[in-house]
């Protein structure tokens, strides 16, 4: 079960909410920063929060929502926090409407439906040298810094064009996983395939860049959600060359 608070700050402020939401195995101060909507469903929130190495990270998505019964506004959140995704609404109670505090109750969502993990940060930025890449992933269970080498044994077309490593505490490289370039059959735009071992097990990321980024040096990465008709690549193995 889950519970919380959130509240709705001024204007001026860089978030439009803040908040804590707690359970039996954690307490997570969370904000609600606004983002642009693509369409009518999309999310009008990105949820944020600090993880242990201090880097903030988007956990999940809000959306501003009405009440089908008594048309009272709420939020709606999908969130998660390195342990599966849930679901919570923060709602008002009549007293907090009626002296518009702006403040809400989290009270948690029970679903059956599907739900897609929204808990991945992170960023790669092409290098200037080497025609590498540096990066790092991050939850609310780890944080990692990597980077892209370019893999001098490919041969064949469907082995990675790259290496992931990071560092061990003396500075040794480890390979933790591999990358390809690719480019979308829908959009013709180019992006980068991840599959990563994190300490929560194998992880398929893509790096894409955004109308801001496109033709820049840094793309965003965000989680890989195969569906049907989906493209998607077969390179699906952490082996060096295939």
């Amino acid at each position: 079960m889950f519970a919380g608070t959130l509240t709705k700050n001024a204007e001026t402020a860089a978030t439009a909410y803040s908040g804590i939401i707690h359970s039996t195995r954690f307490d997570v101060a969370i904000q609600l920063e606004t983002r642009t909507k693509m369409s009518e469903r999309s999310p009008d929130y990105d949820v944020t929060a600090v993880n242990k190495s201090g880097r903030k990270v988007r956990i999940g998505t809000a959306w501003n929502e009405t009440g089908n019964t008594t048309g009272n506004p709420y939020i709606s959140m999908q969130i998660d926090v390195g342990l599966g995704p849930f679901r919570v609404n923060a709602v008002q109670t009549k007293e907090a409407r009626e002296a518009m505090t702006g403040e809400f109750e989290i009270i948690p969502l029970v679903s059956n439906g599907a739900m897609k993990s929204g808990s991945i940060s992170g960023e790669l930025t092409a290098m200037d040298a080497d025609n590498a890449f540096a990066g790092y992933i991050a939850n609310m269970m780890f944080d990692l810094d990597f980077i892209l080498v370019e893999n001098a044994f490919k041969t064949e077309e469907t082995h990675p064009d790259y290496r992931i490593e990071v560092s061990s505490p003396k500075g040794h490289p480890i390979r933790v996983g591999s990358a390809w370039m690719a480019k979308s059959n829908r959009t013709g735009n180019d992006y980068v395939s991840l599959l990563i071992n994190t300490p929560d097990g194998d992880l398929r990321v893509n790096a894409v860049q955004n109308e801001e980024q496109r033709g820049g040096q840094t793309f965003s990465i965000i989680p890989f959600v195969e569906s049907a008709g989906q493209e998607r690549s077969d390179n699906t193995g952490l082996a060096l060359v295939g």
